[in-house]
């Protein structure tokens, strides 16, 4: 299948985050992410756009019955950039977390137009 999208990894945010995750969690991420590069349409399911955020997504995770959060953007339609991950572990996002992901966000985005 043709790939459709570009992945980024911003610095090393992702990158730890994968690596400190079991063999089944890591199969569902690379499955999600397959599913971005590779599919048009993405179901909410696995991609979601966090509410009051302009332009920050969030990648849905589930394994067994723990939920994990990898949030991304867009950068010119075709290229997704994944920034910090972490393990939900209640209802509510925790703030910080969104804080650090438009942080990292708008560095990506200052960083390219130097």
């Amino acid at each position: 299948m043709e790939q459709i999208r570009e992945l980024v990894f911003y610095k090393n945010y992702f990158d730890d985050f994968y690596k400190q995750q079991n063999p089944k969690v890591r199969d569902k991420i690379d499955h999600i992410i397959y599913l971005i590069m590779h599919f048009d349409r993405i179901p909410e399911k696995f991609l979601k756009h966090i509410e009051g955020q302009k332009g920050l997504y969030e990648l849905r995770i589930e394994a067994g019955s723990n939920i994990f959060r990898v949030f991304c953007c867009f950068d010119k339609g075709r290229i997704v950039v994944l920034f910090n991950g972490f393990q939900k572990k209640s209802q509510k996002t925790p703030p910080d977390e969104i804080q650090l992901a438009v942080k990292l966000m708008k560095e990506y985005f200052e960083r390219k137009s130097t």
